[in-house]
């Protein structure tokens, strides 16, 4: 797969027009003049391109937390004269989706035509209304409901089984694993058979299709997404530009599910009552009362814009989970004499031991506070409102630094250490009053409408996938320590060094 760095896109992209960016934007009349705001401040900025610089820093996060840290916590940044608010504290960030959620319920991104994911037929782009309403409910109600959890855990309980058991064998043949690799099969398998009924096939090459294509669209969207802050004939060339790849990952997609929705079609012809997501989601395009109207586009984009969330959280948060307990071997061994107490030596730890698990909890939960899967998200005003004592113009995006936020150090002792205790529950009277506190400062999962609506599948996905490892195996690094560089692929805070480990085995039989 060729990677554009994207980087060098802008800059050449800012090179070869930039006479033409020069004479457009300085004939053009700002649309708010700043006499009649009193905006958030704003750091100082480059001429022509304000400050795109700060946005296509390496690690994004970071350079935005720095920012912060030197001008304040909320601040008025400008992409071109495309008008973004920088919010990095916990306060602003409570302030913003306690008082203006419904107003900033859409995510702004203009649709690029007919692609598959941040597109037209896209459920994570679609703007807060009917379609969206209509798809969520569906979601919820067929996969990431309490009831749709429960039907489904004999599907991630026979994944997790053969995660186990591929690392196990392994174990056994002495061999390293690399930890993203497992992770995204254990993902995408359980995803699959969740949302269609059936794990892709390795041996036709489906599930290696399915990896990559999951990869590559992490890796596209950020372009995509950066592309639609310029204005809009620029926004249109660099797309232009962009368009053949994103065409490239769209038709194999679309040649995949087409398959597939092809194969739900004859069951459901031959009158067997389907019973997953997918199934549910052919009912209603062939319903002609439906609430709302769907295509088949709409229900490949659905599988696209699932595949791509699952994968993204699981696999990122998995692999520095690991990390972070090998480079703290008390908080490993207390987690693994918590599982040995409570699940015992001889049966594989399971969804149902989660809430008798809390320290599994917790680590979990601490570790999606260091690392989110996504670092930074964003919002958009469909209305001028005021935040923080300032005014925010209407059609302005909200960028949240959720990095900075859960390592503030107003609302976290020792922000950037890692100490699963701090989620530990207090004594019952104390109780509910950190739960809302924690609510406010806690955003791993965004929050809002548009937050997301899979956080309890990812607790089970993630706890269990620790556990699992935690509870079979001891781990060898061939180093003292794990290397905790970060690096940020497409829209994901990954490690800059994939995690390598080898894993021995604690018993010479596997668990049940």
């Amino acid at each position: 797969m060729i990677i554009v760095d994207f980087q060098n896109c802008f800059i050449f992209i800012l090179v070869c027009f930039f006479s033409l960016l020069c004479y457009s934007l300085i004939f053009r009349k700002p649309k708010y003049p700043r006499l009649d705001f009193d905006l958030p401040p704003s750091p100082p900025s480059l001429p022509v391109i304000g400050h795109l610089h700060l946005l296509l820093s390496v690690l994004i996060h970071r350079s935005l937390q720095k920012l912060s840290t030197k001008y304040g916590s909320i601040l008025y940044l400008r992409v071109f004269s495309f008008p973004v608010v920088l919010v990095s504290s916990a306060s602003i960030a409570y302030e913003i989706f306690r008082a203006h959620d419904v107003n900033i319920s859409s995510r702004g991104f203009p649709p690029t035509d007919d692609s598959f994911f941040a597109g037209s037929f896209s459920f994570i782009s679609a703007p807060y209304g009917d379609y969206w309403k209509f798809m969520k409910k569906l979601l919820v109600k067929h996969l990431l409901g309490p009831h749709a959890l429960d039907r489904s855990r004999g599907v991630r309980a026979e994944e997790l089984d053969r995660f186990y058991k591929n690392l196990f064998d392994k174990a056994m043949n002495k061999e390293s694993v690399d930890i993203c690799a497992e992770a995204l099969k254990l993902s995408n398998n359980s995803t699959c058979k969740m949302i269609m009924g059936r794990s892709c096939s390795e041996e036709n090459g489906e599930a290696e299709s399915v990896r990559a294509l999951a990869t590559e669209i992490d890796a596209l969207t950020k372009k995509i997404l950066l592309a639609n802050m310029l204005r809009s004939g620029f926004r249109k060339l660099v797309l232009t530009l962009l368009r053949r790849e994103m065409m490239d990952v769209s038709c194999r997609f679309d040649e995949l599910l087409e398959r597939i929705l092809v194969e739900h079609e004859e069951k459901l012809d031959m009158h067997q009552q389907g019973t997953d997501l997918l199934d549910v989601l052919l009912a209603a395009y062939r319903d002609e009362n439906a609430e709302h109207k769907i295509s088949r586009n709409h229900i490949k984009s659905f599988f696209a814009d699932l595949l791509f969330a699952s994968t993204d959280t699981l696999v990122q948060t998995t692999q520095w989970a690991m990390a972070e307990l090998i480079n703290n071997p008390n908080v490993l061994e207390r987690l693994r004499g918590e599982i040995d107490s409570v699940v015992g030596k001889i049966r594989l730890v399971q969804e149902t031991d989660l809430p008798n698990l809390p320290y599994l909890q917790a680590v979990v939960k601490e570790v999606l506070r260091l690392h989110p899967p996504g670092p930074v998200f964003g919002r958009f005003s469909q209305e001028g409102c005021r935040v923080g004592g300032f005014y925010v113009p209407e059609k302005t995006t909200f960028m949240v630094n959720a990095y900075a936020v859960m390592r503030d150090p107003d609302s976290w002792e020792d922000p950037d250490e890692f100490k699963p205790e701090r989620f530990l529950a207090s004594p019952r009277s104390d109780q509910e009053k950190e739960r809302r506190e924690q609510a406010i400062k806690y955003i791993s999962f965004g929050s809002g409408r548009r937050s997301c609506p899979g956080e309890n599948l990812a607790y089970f996905f993630i706890g269990t996938a620790i556990g699992v490892m935690v509870q079979g195996f001891e781990w060898k690094i061939k180093e003292e320590k794990v290397n905790m560089d970060e690096a940020v692929v497409g829209l994901s805070l990954t490690m800059a060094h994939p995690l390598k480990i080898t894993p021995v085995s604690r018993t010479l039989r596997s668990l049940t």
